[in-house]
């Protein structure tokens, strides 16, 4: 699934599926089954949520996407407990590359951005928040190293 990912290649919900049932063939040895009545669902991160294998989109708590810098194309295995407790584990990271560029607010989106001389990135406001980012501070983002991301992850914020 990761080259697919990297390569830029639509993934279809039916390759989702496939890749994810060879996937738990392997990790059933290593994870064990789910918790008792919980359930188990992997899916890729497209930036802001998990689609699953089945389909469904399933939000990510942005903190935890911040501090996890998770990227377009990370795997990720969701368990949802009996009791409805989401718990993520990034089972998947693809190859990332560091890029430095200006943080950038566009108020007419009402969303955060980096941008340098190549392009341009949406990025999570938990992420500025916990940097202390302002507009027009050097931010270190991870972006997909073989694929084309319209997100990314910050890994730091230089202040100016």
């Amino acid at each position: 699934m990761i080259s697919l990912v990297e390569q830029g290649s639509e993934i279809t919900p039916e390759e989702i599926e496939r890749l994810t049932i060879e996937q738990k063939d392997i990790e059933s040895e290593i994870i064990g089954p789910a918790e008792e009545g919980g359930r188990v669902v992997e899916g890729v991160f497209n930036g802001e949520v998990m689609v699953g294998s089945d389909g469904k989109e399933y939000t990510v708590p942005a903190n935890y996407a911040s501090k996890s810098k998770l990227i377009e194309g990370d795997i990720l295995k969701l368990t949802i407990s009996q009791d409805g407790t989401f718990v993520y584990k990034q089972i998947g990271p693809i190859e990332r590359q560091r890029v430095v560029g200006e943080l950038v607010y566009d108020k007419q989106k009402d969303e955060y951005m980096v941008v340098n001389d190549k392009k341009s990135w949406r990025i999570l406001p938990a992420s500025v928040t916990y940097f202390k980012g302002q507009p027009g501070d050097e931010a270190v983002i991870l972006v997909p190293r073989d694929a084309p991301s319209k997100w990314a992850a910050v890994e730091n914020i230089i202040k100016k």
